[in-house]
């Protein structure tokens, strides 16, 4: 059984919890940012993950958008946790600690 494709899996579902833990200690978030930041936490992430992503949670409230323009540029998409994305991710925060802990729990010798 191959490895690659567990890990790929496990990663997805943290993935959300990750960008939203982004948005939320920075206020606001430009996309290349939060990649930028998974990049450098090893949690490699596409363009073409990231985008679908942040449109699904903003389409289910969880997120909203801002409009900036560049200098350099065509205008930048800021992304900040609304008050349900906010409760949102303390919720998965949560679930995340009581299932690292039972895991490390389960796993520990």
């Amino acid at each position: 059984m191959a490895i690659d494709n567990t890990e790929s899996q496990m990663r997805k579902g943290l993935l959300e919890l990750c960008i939203l833990g982004i948005i939320q200690r920075q206020k606001e978030a430009y996309p290349s940012d939060i990649l930028e930041q998974l990049k450098g936490s090893k949690l490699v992430v596409l363009e073409g993950t990231l985008y679908p992503l942040l449109t699904r949670l903003k389409n289910g409230g969880m997120l909203s958008y801002r409009w900036e323009e560049s200098v350099s540029g065509p205008p930048r998409k800021y992304f900040a946790l609304t008050a349900e994305g906010a409760q949102f991710y303390e919720q998965l925060l949560t679930t995340w600690r009581e299932l690292s802990k039972a895991v490390n729990d389960l796993t520990n010798n």
